[in-house]
């Protein structure tokens, strides 16, 4: 079951990374690319890194819909919708990317591959985690609860209002008196 899985995720990849470049909009092809990683992010967790599977789709998942925003906010065309070329020299390009494909699928055959020693560690997370971070997955832990904090901290101090300011003293209104362009009258 688990190679039929990979088998069909593998093959999604390789559709959704071959749409990237078919599609005609930007939008398009960000959710193209989406579909892409998501898959190799399920790849990764058949091929027993499951954190590390999750963390890929958690992460391409949060970056291609902020890009997928910030292209309907900021493109000039509506939404990225507007057809467009999304390959530039598409005959070098095409040449570049044929040969590095046969390149790897040579290696895939011609390398001497080693023969596995051992077997699994009982918890991958803790190995990864250790062979990522070292020593210093204290230190990585105490910058992330900092980085965290700062974000908070400057999303406080950027708001002009509390929570409750909007209801003045009178917490019981059913509906905040929110102001167009000043501050909350008392």
């Amino acid at each position: 079951m688990e190679s039929v899985l990979s088998a069909v995720l593998g093959v999604l990849a390789l559709a959704g990374g071959v749409l990237v470049f078919r599609c005609d909009s930007m939008a398009r092809a960000t959710f193209a690319l989406l579909l892409s990683l998501c898959c190799v992010g399920g790849v990764v967790a058949l091929l027993g890194l499951p954190y590390l599977g999750v963390v890929t789709v958690l992460m391409m998942t949060m970056e291609m819909v902020v890009m997928a925003v910030f292209m309907v906010a900021y493109m000039m065309n509506p939404a990225g919708l507007v057809p467009m070329a999304m390959l530039h020299n598409k005959r070098g390009s095409s040449a570049v990317s044929a040969a590095v494909f046969a390149g790897l699928v040579a290696a895939v055959f011609l390398v001497p591959w080693p023969a596995r020693r051992g077997g699994p560690p009982p918890d991958t997370t803790v190995q990864v985690g250790r062979a990522l971070m070292g020593g210093q997955m204290l230190t990585m832990i105490v910058l992330g609860f900092v980085l965290l904090a700062t974000m908070v901290g400057a999303t406080v101090l950027a708001t002009r209002r509390g929570r409750y300011d909007r209801f003045g003293d009178a917490l019981d209104r059913r509906s905040p008196q929110d102001p167009v362009g000043g501050g909350v009258g008392r």
